[in-house]
């Protein structure tokens, strides 16, 4: 909670506007006169054609009364504006919890809580140090836009004592400069190797309980969990005869929902990294679990310099914000057109001078503020497209990725993404010094991400973002896209070898698709031999799958190939191995004006000429060679048995958004492996939903090694399975409908209506389908609000998936649709999730891909296996506390009950009607 200033001699002024909030049947009005009303959708949208209006979250405002645009003053922007860095809910009842406010009793009287959050803002911002007040001043002008721009900028003026005047010339260049004022970085002499000595468990144990603190409740299973991943942190012992190697510690770590298994590893990883001076990897899947990591580590240090030094968060070069971007953002800012840019660019300067890390997925980025104001000027300014300048960059020294991985280097705990972890891992070359220890949180994500990691992707879009990356920006268009040509003319000047590779890579790179490839494709005037290969992709799949006019994304098998496709293929083969070689030429040139130099280069133009070097071969190496062995593949009319080719149509909603060639490895963990086994020492991989249980001990482990890629690392595992503490037969019912048809929408919804309903809110649905989704919300959300309980849709709410979450978690009577993919960004205890529906049993896509997995994994066996397992996971999001109280619902009467061994033992499943369900659910819950 952010503190409340002191009753102020002077009042703040507000805007004399009215101030609105909307249901899905309704919206509540505060008349500038002070007059409450409550009118329908339609005289709203009436009334806000003639004067701006006070809100929140003006999208989704927007959203729900179908209008364009109308001009708002929300208090989202100026929340954004007085506290950058500071987590929020986007709602007033969210705004209100974080400013120490009353909440909205009902919707009705959120109006005047508007009016209050705006009131509580404005007197916050007189609380800025005098010494900034001059900053915020000069930035609200430029996000004014000479009165064009934010409405609030005028009583931004007031509140801190000065008159705005539009008259004054705006100089944005100056006025959200504000990476002047970020510390810069500095080199520090690289770690020593660690020690090797193994924590005792006397250790582990003794740090678990400083981790729980002295009143903590002792839980066996979690001590028993610490004490088996201790043994990751064994030091190796020597080969035995005929190895090269002696195999890496594993253990794969089973351990249920309320065990406790994020301090149970940290205990013994910590007492590791601090016993022998090394770093350990904490790699998750989900950002929340990131998150929760991150502040479990206060516990270990809770001085926050201590935690600073020995702990960092590190995510992917595409997380973070470019100063470089915001500075273009900035310069461009002041003759915008459109007052958007303008707004946005000073809130994220606001934001970056107050950032912890830079992090744009991080916990003190607002989620909701690429919804307000456009991805391209927030989210969008990280460097999503390698386009970095490296020492080159004016703000080099003190970029957010170079001091994230700086840090990283010197940390005792780094947190990462599995993602991060694998690319780091197959681009790592011999000798280069890599972590040793990792644990691997969301192990039951590992395979998915390997799958990910290692594939190829020949299409339209990753085509033309190569081109962008090589090119920049094309035919005069303004852009940041800065392209190969801007970053490496210079250190190539002079150098004639270097000059004309140089130029050949620019010359190769036409060949690639172009900006408007999908336009040149349908009208069939497509462009180059990409775009000639990619056009005959499209001949092939529309004639094999008869769906030309599917709103679904479209696959075909690769073979047999229509007419013309070998032969485009070794013309694009060609093309691209053209582009190969100068690229590969001009590696090896920088490589060797490393080598070759005798103390004549500064450190900035080394580290620029190994940066681009590294560039040139990854894109090389990692992306043109797979597309060349794709298109050979093409040409010889044979596939390599690993790997599982086809062609595919992606589309959303109904519109094509690429479409290519792709190859998958049929078994993408033993690359997951190989990139590992050169530096693994020990590795813990641990989820709740390692095994499937329907299968016996033994199967349940070899399933589970095979999936988290560790049968590749090691013949043999320390297994460990640790049940969950809670009474699930107590604390849950599974409830399984039979009497609704799921191929009926009508019915479907209505199900959904009446156990949302029955619920009083706190419900989460499930979809495997999109449309099916739309159409439960279209039905019942007006129902549903008229008694009181809100309804937030992913695929319908121009709201993110992460910020509907974090909506649906501050409001116990709120309900939450997703698809089924949502699960795993859902951690809400208490009563926010006390229900939980799929509308049907969530089989595996017949895929392409998934046919060849099946076949190779074990048929029926393998759909089953998987679908178990995601029925677990999301069991696993329903309780989370001890005390929590859950009911379970499916509404596919087919659920067979080969999948019940998906769920806790104990807990008993009742197959029942509808009705009755209602009625047992509204008793359970309460």
């Amino acid at each position: 909670m952010i503190p409340r200033l002191s009753a102020q001699a002077r009042p703040i002024l507000l805007p004399a506007v009215p101030a609105l909030a909307v249901n899905p049947r309704h919206a509540a009005l505060l008349t500038a006169e002070g007059e409450l009303q409550t009118v329908p959708h339609e005289q709203a949208r009436l009334f806000l054609h003639k004067q701006p209006v006070l809100l929140c979250h003006g999208p989704y405002t927007r959203q729900k009364l179908g209008l364009e645009n109308f001009s708002t003053f929300d208090v989202l922007e100026l929340f954004a504006f007085v506290h950058p860095a500071i987590f929020c809910t986007p709602t007033p009842a969210g705004l209100c919890k974080i400013l120490g406010l009353p909440g909205p009793e009902s919707f009705e009287d959120t109006p005047l809580v508007l009016m209050d959050i705006a009131r509580a803002l404005l007197s916050d911002i007189r609380k800025a140090p005098a010494d900034s007040q001059g900053e915020l001043l000069e930035i609200a002008r430029i996000m004014g836009l000479q009165g064009k721009g934010w409405p609030w900028a005028p009583f931004v003026f007031d509140a801190l004592g000065e008159i705005y005047d539009p008259a004054v010339p705006l100089n944005s260049k100056t006025a959200l400069n504000v990476w002047k004022s970020l510390p810069e970085w500095a080199e520090e002499a690289p770690e020593p190797p660690p020690s090797h000595f193994p924590p005792t468990d006397g250790e582990t144990q003794d740090r678990l309980r400083k981790l729980l603190g002295e009143n903590a409740e002792e839980r066996p299973e979690q001590k028993e969990y610490a004490r088996n991943i201790a043994a990751a942190f064994a030091p190796l012992s020597p080969p035995a005869q005929g190895e090269e190697a002696h195999p890496p510690h594993i253990v794969l770590a089973e351990a249920g929902t309320g065990v406790g298994k994020t301090l149970g590893y940290l205990a013994p990883a910590s007492v590791w990294a601090e016993k022998n001076k090394g770093t350990v990897w904490i790699s998750t899947f989900t950002r929340n679990l990131q998150r929760q990591i991150d502040q479990e580590l206060t516990r270990l240090y809770p001085d926050p310099v201590l935690k600073d030094l020995h702990t960092a968060v590190r995510k992917g070069r595409e997380n973070y914000l470019c100063l470089l971007n915001l500075e273009d953002s900035a310069n461009a800012a002041g003759l915008a057109h459109t007052p958007p840019q303008a707004v946005a660019a000073g809130l994220m300067a606001r934001w970056a001078g107050a950032t912890r890390d830079g992090d744009l997925t991080g916990a003190d980025f607002p989620g909701w503020l690429p919804g307000l104001l456009g991805y391209a000027h927030t989210a969008g300014l990280a460097d999503r497209r390698g386009e970095c300048l490296y020492s080159a960059c004016d703000h080099y020294r003190k970029c957010f990725v170079e001091r994230s991985v700086r840090k990283a280097a010197h940390a005792r705990i780094v947190v990462a993404n599995h993602a991060l972890v694998m690319i780091g891992a197959a681009l790592s070359g011999p000798g280069e010094t890599m972590p040793a220890r990792y644990v691997f949180d969301e192990g039951h994500h590992l395979f998915n991400t390997a799958d990910s990691a290692f594939s190829a992707h020949l299409t339209a879009r990753e085509t033309q973002d190569l081109r962008r990356w090589i090119l920049g920006a094309e035919g005069g268009r303004r852009s940041r896209a800065r392209g190969l040509k801007r970053r490496a003319e210079d250190l190539a000047v002079g150098d004639e070898p270097a000059e004309r590779a140089l130029r050949l890579i620019v010359e190769g790179a036409t060949c690639l698709a172009s900006e408007n490839w999908g336009r040149r494709l349908k009208e069939n005037i497509p462009d180059g031999p990409a775009e000639k290969f990619l056009a005959l992709v499209y001949r092939q799949v529309t004639a094999r799958t008869r769906g030309r006019e599917s709103s679904y994304s479209l696959e075909t098998e690769v073979f047999p190939l229509i007419g013309e496709m070998p032969e485009q293929a070794a013309s694009f083969r060609k093309a691209l191995q053209k582009l190969r070689k100068p690229m590969k030429d001009l590696a090896a040139i920088f490589r060797e004006r490393l080598i070759a130099d005798q103390g004549f280069l500064d450190s900035d133009t080394r580290g620029r000429l190994d940066a681009v070097s590294g560039a040139l071969t990854r894109r090389a190496d990692m992306v043109l060679q797979p597309w060349i062995s794709m298109l050979e593949s093409l040409e010889k009319n044979a596939i390599a048995p690993e790997v599982v080719q086809w062609m595919e149509i992606e589309k959303i909603d109904g519109r094509t958004q690429d479409l290519g060639l792709y190859r998958h490895h049929i078994d993408p963990m033993k690359l997951f492996a190989d990139s590992l086994r050169p530096h693994v020492h020990g590795m813990a991989v641990t989820s709740a939903t390692l095994r499937d249980s329907a299968q016996n001990e033994e199967q349940g482990w070899e399933s589970a090694e095979r999936a988290s890629g560790t049968a590749w690392l090691s013949p043999e595992s320390l297994r460990l399975a640790v049940n969950s503490p809670f009474d699930y037969a107590a604390q849950t019912k599974i409830l399984v409908i039979n009497d609704v048809r799921k191929d009926d929408p009508a019915q479907v919804a209505a199900a959904y209506g009446a156990l949302f309903a029955a619920s009083g809110g706190g419900a989460l649905g499930l979809f495997t389908s999109i449309a099916r989704l739309r159409a439960v919300q279209e039905t019942i959300a007006l129902p549903l609000e008229e008694q009181g309980i809100h309804l937030y849709s992913q695929h319908v709410d121009d709201i993110d998936a992460g910020t509907l979450v974090d909506m649906f978690r501050e409001d116990e009577n709120s309900c939450l649709l997703g698809t089924d993919a949502v699960r795993d960004g859902v951690d809400v205890p208490g009563r926010s999730l006390r229900l939980m529906v799929f509308d049907r049993v969530p089989w595996p896509r017949p895929t392409i891909l998934h046919k060849a997995r099946r076949e190779a994994f074990g048929g029926r066996g393998y759909d089953e296996m998987l679908t178990r397992l995601k029925l677990k996971q999301a069991f696993a999001r329903l309780i989370r506390r001890g005390t929590d109280r859950g009911v379970f619902v499916m509404l596919d009467s087919m659920l067979p009950s080969r999948l019940y061994p998906a769920f806790p033992e104990g807990v008993e499943i009742h197959k029942t009607g509808l009705a009755e369900a209602v009625s047992i659910l509204r008793d359970f819950l309460k």
